[in-house]
C-alpha cells in the first residue's frame, strides 16, 4: 500500500483488533466505525491483514482495506467504486483507489455501504 500509512509489522498486528489497539484516538473511533460499516455491507467477507493494514477479502480476492496515517485515515475501496460514487465523495482527498478523511469527519455509513457493495458487484462480475 502507500507509504503514508502507519507501518505495523504483520507480526505486530496479526488481526484487525490488534491493529486498532495501536491506533490513537480519535482515529481509532473513526476506523472502528468504518469497520462496522464494512462488515454490515459485506457480512460474508473475511477480515485479514494485507499489506500490513486491515483488509477484507471474499475468497482469495481482496475486497477493501483501511488504515491510519499520522494526520488522516484512509479507506481503500478500489478505483471503480470511487469513480461510481464520485459525486458523493466531493470534499474528500481522493487518489487512485483511495479515500483519505480526517477522524473528525468520518465517511458516512450509507456511503461506505454503497462503496463496499459496488466493490462486491465488481468482484463478482
Amino acid at each position: 500500500m502507500q507509504a503514508h500509512i502507519l507501518p505495523l509489522m504483520p507480526s505486530q498486528s496479526p488481526n484487525i483488533d490488534e491493529y486498532l489497539a495501536r491506533v490513537s484516538e480519535p482515529q481509532r473511533t473513526a476506523l472502528e466505525k468504518l469497520r462496522r460499516d464494512i462488515r454490515a455491507a459485506a457480512p460474508a467477507a473475511e477480515e485479514c491483514i494485507s499489506y500490513d493494514i486491515p483488509s477484507y477479502r471474499v475468497g482469495s480476492k481482496l475486497l477493501v482495506s483501511f488504515g491510519a496515517a499520522k494526520k488522516h485515515c484512509a479507506f481503500y475501496p478500489g478505483a471503480h467504486p470511487i469513480r461510481a460514487h464520485a459525486d458523493e465523495l466531493k470534499g474528500y482527498d481522493l487518489a487512485m483507489g483511495t479515500i483519505r478523511f480526517s477522524a473528525d469527519k468520518p465517511l458516512p455509513s450509507a456511503l461506505v455501504k454503497k462503496l463496499v457493495k459496488t466493490r462486491l458487484a465488481e468482484r463478482s462480475a
